[in-house]
């Protein structure tokens, strides 16, 4: 990832306590098309249970579906990582470490 990506994501909190990132043009793009491959890639598991494929052939789709997934979550993780979480902890705030935690755990399940 190059570094001026970086410094385009920024994590902030609105006066309504609502949390938000600010992801550049190109981050949201590349997400957006990643999970819409993804979103394809659904449909066509669908089709392929409908169709009665070969189960070994679906599972290899799954599989396939679940690794994308995870691409897009290390991606925005790595992103999540150095925007929001340096900001918090630069910030003195120690509790995004244990929200970090939570969330990593959920995503290595």
């Amino acid at each position: 990832m190059e570094q001026h990506e970086h410094e385009q994501v920024e994590c902030c909190h609105t006066d309504s306590g609502e949390r938000k990132s600010h992801h550049s043009d190109k981050v949201k793009n590349n997400l957006t098309s990643r999970l819409n491959r993804i979103e394809g890639q659904i449909r066509g598991l669908k089709g392929m249970i409908e169709k009665d494929t070969y189960c070994d052939d679906v599972l290899n789709q799954i599989a396939a579906v679940q690794s994308a997934l995870n691409s897009v979550g290390k991606l925005l993780l790595e992103h999540h990582m150095n925007s929001c979480v340096i900001g918090r902890i630069q910030e003195g705030d120690r509790e995004v470490i244990k929200e970090l935690m939570i969330t990593m755990n959920k995503l290595i399940k």
